[in-house]
């Protein structure tokens, strides 16, 4: 699919996909012969991959790291004791996800009380 069809499945901007292909997270798998980018599935679901991660703060060589260690996991010349260090990596990325995802929810809570707070004193309750 081209990049603008890829836009709309990923919600991201053409400029955005653009710069994370010259950042080195997500490349089109092919060029048509017009010099279009061309992308699979599995490019869009790394796409997916690095907007997931974009609110949770991850920094671009995070994001590269974790997409490398996903290749790495799915590769088939990847041994046991690889393939162990790899998941013990990942586990990492996960508990960071985590602990983000509660900063998020506590800030949310908060930022949900102050609008509530808001709401009561414009029906003249507080």
């Amino acid at each position: 699919m081209q990049i603008g069809q890829v836009a709309e499945r990923t919600g991201l901007s053409l400029r955005t996909i653009r710069h994370y292909e010259e950042m080195g997270l997500v490349s089109p798998s092919a060029r048509s012969k017009g010099g279009f980018r061309l992308y699979t599935d599995a490019d869009v679901d790394r796409l997916m991959v690095v907007r997931r991660m974009k609110p949770l703060d991850f920094s671009l060589d995070e994001m590269r790291e974790l997409l490398a260690i996903t290749d790495r996991l799915t590769a088939e010349d990847a041994g046991t004791e690889e393939q162990e260090q790899l998941r013990e990596q990942l586990s990492g990325f996960h508990r960071i996800a985590e602990a983000r995802c509660e900063k998020l929810r506590a800030q949310l809570r908060s930022a949900e009380d102050f609008a509530a707070t808001l709401r009561r004193r414009l029906d003249g309750e507080g």
